[in-house]
């Protein structure tokens, strides 16, 4: 597939992947403000920190590090030996569903059983649907190398409709029935996600559309696990990625969730402040869910394609390596320029937001501090998300392997910290302590992308500086913004939280018109892509 063909599909993988996630998000928050007014803020806290914790634990150490290094390179290998390797993730799944959830049972704190009823079959229930989902892997994998756009929206959308269906339903109408609510909920989802897949698979296989994209596998036989004689099971140069990508997965799922580690295993805050905590990050990180998310995981499928891992610029195809410095310069810019607008207007915003959403419950105390240091805390995100998807798409084994260690001190500083800034900032210091995680993430990545192009004429490090004129523009709307909270927001009425919105309004609309008029380049790569 040409290198403009990669780019085109994958940004309209990335594009219907951000709308997926606006769906999700705007359920999901619609889903937590309903069940905020039925159920107990510690029973929120239970679900969405410690048993959503034993899921993605579970998920992410079986299957992470099987995605990395099954969808590096090219559609075209032997999907054999490929799908024989996806299938280890379900006996990995379940070794580390039972070693979690007895730790889960009991080393961890049990929640009081008249406030969160049903604790046990929780866990259990959280530990089956990890292993229910990573028996679509091999399904989910063959989609996202041979980019169907369309299976994923479907699906995906289906899995979390579904959920909230059955958890408002519950809800309503048996609410006593607490974390079985939740559990049903969890089952449903990823039961409906799997066959979504499954049935897609089994229609599209031996179709005249599969034989015309001459798609590698012909039968639906040959996506279970298979022995060919004379020839190894698996590809060991795809497991060995594999096992230097679980190293590092391990470290990163530590970064990643670390803060619910810590109060997990730390018991650093109660069920109830972890419930307003989650609610308030759920919050905070919209934008990092629904855009960066998808961008990053699509786009490292088309720096994957492009080029070639382990090859310095000037071994590969010049015009591949034009296109991908071009790109990589654009989505910096992109990020970088939505990670600065969330930043300055979501500090004169957070108590507004979060007293429309949960009233005083999330408005007062740490809430708003800890949403203002999340707006903050997006624009690392921004730029972290893209500059580690092209430096791990292009990475070889053993560089992958140097990472390790870096990610190993990496964890080890990011829980220390997070354990004494949260005992001297309360939650605000778990979002502090992501803040220099990921600032010492993003050295890491951008010193490795200047290397990689050291040698050639692009730049693409260029993108993380906008215009000076959008800079200027920006403080003065953070100045603007934040003399408007102080002066009519939040409670002085609607009257004074309505100017309090205009206000914004005009600066984001000033915002943007500038954005439009410095940044042509970037705006025709958003329209044409």
């Amino acid at each position: 597939m040409a290198a403009q063909d990669v780019l085109g599909q994958t940004a309209r993988l990335a594009s219907s992947s951000a709308l997926l996630q606006v769906l999700f998000r705007v359920l999901t928050f619609g889903l937590n403000a309903f069940t905020l007014r039925y159920l107990s803020r510690e029973l929120l806290g239970v679900v969405n920190v410690r048993l959503t914790l034993l899921y993605s634990t579970i998920v992410f150490l079986a299957r992470e590090a099987f995605r990395r290094a099954c969808l590096s390179g090219s559609a075209k290998r032997n999907w054999t030996k490929t799908i024989n390797l996806l299938w280890l993730t379900v006996p990995l799944g379940v070794f580390w569903s039972l070693i979690l959830g007895l730790v889960w049972l009991h080393l961890l704190e049990v929640p009081d059983p008249s406030v969160v009823p049903h604790y046990q079959a929780g866990v259990v229930a959280f530990g089956l649907s990890a292993i229910i989902e990573l028996l679509g892997e091999p399904f989910w994998v063959l989609a996202q190398a041979h980019l169907f756009v369309r299976l994923k929206v479907i699906a995906e959308s289906l899995s979390v409709v579904s959920k909230c269906i059955l958890t408002v339903t519950l809800v309503i109408i048996y609410p006593h029935w607490g974390l079985y609510i939740f559990s049903l909920a969890q089952l449903l989802s990823v039961s409906v996600l799997v066959m979504c897949y499954v049935i897609y698979f089994v229609m599209f296989l031996g179709s005249p559309e599969a034989t015309k994209k001459s798609f590698p596998v012909a039968r639906v036989k040959a996506l279970l696990p298979s022995y060919v004689e004379d020839e190894t099971f698996v590809n060991w140069k795809e497991a060995r990625l594999t096992w230097s990508f679980f190293k590092q997965s391990f470290l990163k799922q530590i970064l990643t969730e670390g803060e619910r580690y810590v109060m997990t295993f730390l018991n650093v805050l109660n069920f109830g402040d972890q419930g307003v905590y989650d609610i308030v990050n759920n919050l905070g990180s919209l934008v990092a869910r629904f855009i960066f998310l998808p961008i990053e995981e699509s786009f490292y499928v088309f720096f994957a394609k492009v080029l070639e891992r382990g090859k310095t610029a000037k071994d590969q195809k010049q015009d591949d390596v034009a296109m991908a410095a071009n790109v990589l310069e654009l989505l910096l810019k992109l990020v970088l320029l939505i990670g600065l607008t969330i930043t300055v207007f979501g500090y004169a915003y957070s108590q507004l937001a979060l007293d429309i959403y949960g009233g005083s419950m999330l408005s007062s105390g740490t809430g708003p501090n800890l949403l203002r240091c999340y707006a903050l805390y997006v624009l690392f995100l921004a730029v972290n998300g893209v500059t580690e998807c092209f430096t791990f798409a292009l990475m070889c084994k053993e560089e992958v392997d140097r990472y390790n260690f870096v990610m190993l001190a990496l964890s080890f500083i990011f829980l220390c910290l997070s354990y004494f800034l949260t005992h001297w900032y309360g939650s605000v210091g778990f979002i502090l302590a992501n803040c220099f995680n990921m600032g010492i993430r993003i050295a890491h990545s951008t010193h490795y992308i200047h290397h990689y192009f050291r040698d050639s004429t692009h730049r693409p490090l260029a993108g993380l500086l906008p215009s000076p004129a959008l800079l200027l523009l920006y403080t003065l709307s953070a100045v603007l913004t934040a003399a408007s909270e102080v002066l009519f927001c939040c409670d002085k009425g609607w009257i004074s939280r309505l100017i309090h919105i205009s206000t914004g309004a005009l600066c984001l609309a000033a915002s943007l018109v500038t954005m439009f008029c410095t940044e042509t380049k970037l705006i025709h790569f958003v329209r044409s892509q």
